[in-house]
């Protein structure tokens, strides 16, 4: 199919898209082979792997207990998933389960105050490296750039779930 077809997206050409899928292979190479994840639990002295991370950052963001449902539409994975990984969290005294006082049969899960300061350094250590990475940028390219990619997040991360809908109806 020809620039001019439906694959070429709803903009029109796909000369901008081809531009940019170096810089997106570029970026994941970046943040993948550099560990940032690894490397920033390493820095913030946090010793868990990096799902269980993406768990305690998941509560971190959200600012407020979950359900593990919540967590793992979150995390964008399924219950189960999370449930292993918030036992470990448990049993390591960096998460807890308290009731949620909305539903008395339902449990939230909440860090501790060990797990909260964990994720705290952690997320000010990834903090600080993007922030060394923008330094040269004007507060409006910042603010232009994020608005941008949590756009382009949005809507890629619907188009793509769109695909299991389609593959489960």
């Amino acid at each position: 199919m020809t620039a001019e077809g439906p694959e070429a997206g709803q903009g029109g050409g796909e000369d901008d898209l081809l531009a940019m899928l170096p810089r997106l292979t570029q970026l994941s190479g970046a943040v993948n082979r550099g560990r940032v994840t690894e490397r920033a639990m390493e820095a913030a002295g946090v010793s868990v792997d990096r799902p269980a991370m993406s768990v305690l950052v998941a509560l971190h963001l959200a600012g407020t207990p979950l359900r593990v449902g919540e967590i793992a539409a979150r995390m964008q994975v399924v219950g189960p998933h999370v449930t292993r990984q918030i036992n470990e969290l448990a049993r390591r005294g960096l998460v807890r389960r308290v009731t949620d006082p909305d539903d008395q049969r339902a449990r939230l899960i909440e860090p501790t105050a060990e797990g909260a300061a964990a994720t705290d350094r952690y997320m000010r250590t990834v903090l600080g490296w993007f922030s060394d990475a923008l330094t040269g940028w004007s507060p409006q390219d910042r603010e232009v750039f994020g608005r941008l990619l949590a756009r382009f997040v949005d809507d890629l991360t619907a188009h793509l779930n769109g695909f299991d809908d389609d593959r489960d109806g």
